[in-house]
């Protein structure tokens, strides 16, 4: 509850931020022009959000037949956290990663690397497809792009002021102060759309574990998808560094610091968040006893690669 109370009030400090500039810069007349135009263009994209990341990512499509074992352990996934079958791509790059996307439920998408099908085993890889289908569940597709639509349309604003602003008799902040508007602003957004990115992570964590019955699969997937990630380049994500908050971890720099910066939280505060639920479920590691399945019916496994 705590997770969607803050991303709430991470929504409402971005809208205040939006209006209280918009106020300032151009009237209510500026802002609205700025709004509807950063509306309709943010629109446009997530409409087609799935499209267009899974072009950028060169994806391809995979059904049943190409890929059996991947699809029926995210059908039996899909039908424990309720969710329609979404579909299935495939990225081919060695970095393990993964990540959802579509405008709702019933347009979801998973998409999963080689390299994660080439690392994990059955139980990890059901750990990582509960996470993304948290995600789509959550509609953290959604959320993400009101964000985006409120950045963006803070961005479009700082340029409206550096063109308008300071020439404005009227403008409360003079030329100085709408400079450092220009400069501050965007980077407020940026930050708060992190924070909020970030928020959503350890939200679909902890529905994830539930979805696949065992937080401890999504916590040594973690570690190991961290541990290889670091190493391994992603090059369409480099190319495409804006869509690096979709991925399960950074999949551009690996950086272990969870900081305003950061669009991930910080891997180690994740696996010790879910360690802690798994306490809560009564799951124990190979270490401290024997496992125990909290739901009767285990996935499907299979070989991988």
């Amino acid at each position: 509850m705590w997770n969607y109370t803050k991303t709430a009030m991470l929504l409402a400090a971005l809208t205040a931020l939006f209006i209280g500039m918009g106020y300032l810069i151009g009237g209510q007349t500026g802002m609205l022009l700025a709004l509807v135009f950063s509306v309709g263009m943010n629109i446009f994209s997530w409409w087609n959000s799935d499209k267009l990341v899974l072009r950028m990512h060169h994806a391809e499509p995979v059904d049943e037949r190409a890929a059996p074992e991947l699809y029926r352990l995210i059908a039996h996934l899909a039908r424990r956290a309720g969710l329609p079958m979404p579909k299935i791509y495939i990225i081919h790059t060695d970095q393990p990663n993964a990540f959802a996307t579509g405008r709702d439920p019933e347009h979801g998408v998973v998409a999963v690397t080689t390299g994660l099908l080439n690392l994990l085993d059955e139980e990890e890889l059901a750990g990582v497809l509960a996470h993304e289908l948290a995600h789509i569940k959550n509609r953290d597709t959604l959320t993400m792009t009101i964000t985006a639509t409120i950045a963006g349309a803070i961005s479009m604003l700082a340029n409206f002021a550096m063109f308008f602003g300071g020439r404005d008799r009227n403008n409360p902040l003079g030329f100085i102060g709408t400079l450092l508007l220009m400069i501050l602003a965007p980077m407020a957004a940026m930050l708060v759309q992190f924070a909020i990115s970030r928020t959503r992570e350890y939200a679909a964590d902890r529905e994830g574990a539930k979805i696949a019955g065992n937080p401890l699969w999504l916590a040594r997937a973690l570690e190991r998808i961290e541990a290889y990630a670091r190493g391994i380049p992603n090059p369409s994500a480099e190319a495409h560094p804006e869509t690096a908050h979709l991925f399960i971890v950074n999949p551009l720099t690996g950086e272990g610091m969870d900081n305003l910066f950061s669009t991930h939280p910080n891997t180690e505060n994740r696996i010790a968040a879910l360690m802690e639920l798994a306490r809560e479920m009564g799951v124990r590691d190979q270490d401290g006893g024997p496992w125990r399945q909290v739901d009767s019916s285990p996935p499907p496994r299979g070989p991988w690669g």
